[in-house]
């Protein structure tokens, strides 16, 4: 069994598809197609039904993949770790986030203190960003509400809590506090069904006797105060998202319910690289100061 043809079964399983997966691989359909069949035919066993030009992961297959996704995972780490250890590439930090209003100021921190290592962040829901962590594809994960399971590290790092942005001249500007049920007459704007901080204002509102109204649901919450500013709805928007400018309030909240968790989540057995455990101390250092 080759290194190769796992790679190749890998990516072929994740899609179900061929001629997909040999254009992601940049190969030729038909050496994908004759990698996958030695494969197959080394382990004795088929790894998908066909049918046509269907392919379907059938049980074996779903289970040789468990495997040997797990075996890349392990020669991975060997290979970030001799890396690290050699010291002879600047390196990347991979990070994907639930919630991205605390990042500016946390890569300003690790930038400070690592000029040379550089830093790919995506903003992903919840599931996908998990994926990418369990599959090793990405160092660190940025998450509210925090995600526990098996192989994940979890350390709750903040509690934030949710503020009413309201633009300056708006009826409510002037509140020193509000109670949700005052609101649900109001149109709002924020980001999409499963993210986190949407996930819970729904639920506490709901609770409270409402549901809020969306005149518009993105994925970019930094979009929000530009939204709530030109008067389009009102948002809710968390406390580390504070914004100085005189044309947003951000008022305070009377219901308990309205406070996430923040969290760093990191795999178990991933191996951590120098870089890696310096970005795990400034983001605990810097929700400490705040």
């Amino acid at each position: 069994m080759e290194l190769l043809q796992l790679q190749y079964f890998i990516a072929v399983a994740r899609l179900e598809h061929m001629t997909e997966a040999a254009h992601r691989l940049h190969v030729t359909q038909s050496s994908l197609s004759k990698t996958i069949q030695r494969l197959e035919e080394d382990l004795g066993v088929p790894l998908f039904d066909r049918s046509g030009r269907k392919l379907r992961l059938n049980e074996p297959g779903r289970r040789f993949l468990q495997r040997a996704e797990k075996a890349l995972f392990e020669l991975e780490q060997g290979r970030q770790e001799l890396k690290d250890l050699s010291s002879l590439e600047s390196g990347t930090l991979e990070l994907a986030v639930t919630t991205a209003s605390t990042l500016p100021g946390i890569l300003r921190a690790f930038r400070l203190k690592q000029p040379d290592i550089h830093f790919h962040v995506q903003m992903l829901p919840m599931q996908e960003m998990i994926t990418l962590l369990q599959r090793g594809e990405v160092d660190f994960c940025l998450s509210s509400p925090p995600v526990r399971g098996e192989d994940l590290e979890c350390q709750v790092v903040c509690n934030d809590h949710i503020h009413l942005a309201v633009p300056a001249g708006h009826p409510l500007a002037d509140r020193k506090c509000l109670g949700l049920i005052e609101l649900k007459n109001e149109w709002f704007v924020g980001v999409k069904q499963g993210y986190g901080i949407r996930d819970l204002v729904d639920s506490v509102c709901q609770a409270s006797g409402f549901l809020p109204r969306y005149v518009y649901e993105g994925d970019e919450p930094a979009r929000l105060i530009d939204l709530v500013e030109a008067g389009i709805g009102l948002a809710f928007i968390p406390g580390t998202a504070r914004n100085t400018q005189d044309r947003i309030r951000l008022i305070p909240l009377e219901d308990q319910g309205l406070v996430r968790e923040i969290a760093l989540l990191w795999h178990k057995n991933r191996y951590i690289s120098q870089a890696g455990l310096i970005f795990r101390e400034v983001v605990i250092e810097y929700f400490a100061k705040l």
